[in-house]
């Protein structure tokens, strides 16, 4: 049996890669399709909205929902999943299915009605805050169930830790730290090289397909599902 946080997976396996692929993906059609808008960094929608209300552009009414958008979904997450494990269900693969359908959801809308000329729009409103959702119960997913893999939708916290863990492996004063030190850089680079990466494939993509390519951050995401479904992996507790 796990516990909430995951202890015990193999976390060095593909669920950290494929998440923080999609967490690049995602994020990247977002702001690109949508006015500027991020979808799972949330708090760079901050920035964004300045940079539309000075400049005049579309897209505020979305950047200022997005935020209570995202701590309602978290908060949902994490009430779902405290009310699944007492009972012997596999939260997190329920809950990585559902992020699933919430990407469908934002693919479905957004090839649809897209594009969006104005992401205030109804329909574009729509598309956008399935994306958020997603991403949020992968933020959720991630801090309660993977907690022991970096983050996979902000790779800030990621490159300050890496750039620190970095400067303590060389200085002159080693410690019996040394060894988990050095695969957290390891884990953790490869987790900004995975969202890195997932953001130039969507660029790429959404260059010569647009909303199309968010087929891809479905099916990605359909595999995390799988791979830790019952069967694959123990059961969260």
């Amino acid at each position: 049996m796990m516990n909430e946080q995951g202890v015990g997976y193999a976390t060095s396996g593909a669920i950290p890669a494929l998440l923080s692929f999609n967490g690049g993906f995602v994020d990247t059609v977002g702001f690109l399709g949508l006015q500027g808008l991020f979808t799972a960094h949330v708090t760079g929608n901050f920035v964004t909205l300045a940079a539309t209300l000075v400049m005049g552009t579309h897209g505020v009414l979305a950047k200022v929902l997005a935020l209570p958008e995202f701590v309602i979904i978290v908060a949902l997450a994490r009430v779902a999943g405290s009310a699944m494990t007492p009972r012997g269900l596999p939260a997190l693969p329920i809950l990585l299915a559902t992020e699933v359908c919430f990407l469908l959801a934002f693919f479905v809308l957004a090839v649809i009605f897209g594009p969006f000329a104005d992401s205030d729009a109804p329909a574009a409103l729509l598309a956008g805050f399935a994306g958020v959702a997603g991403m949020a119960v992968q933020n959720a997913v991630q801090r309660v169930h993977l907690a022991n893999i970096p983050p996979t939708t902000i790779m800030t916290g990621n490159t300050t830790q890496v750039v620190l863990d970095v400067v303590d492996l060389f200085s002159p004063t080693k410690s019996e730290q040394t060894p988990l030190v050095r695969a957290r850089v390891a884990r953790t680079l490869r987790g900004i090289g995975w969202f890195a990466f997932g953001c130039a494939v969507a660029t790429g993509l959404y260059y010569w397909l647009n909303f199309w390519c968010l087929a891809v951050p479905v099916a990605v995401g359909a595999a995390s599902a799988i791979l830790t479904s019952e069967g694959q992996m123990p059961r969260s507790a």
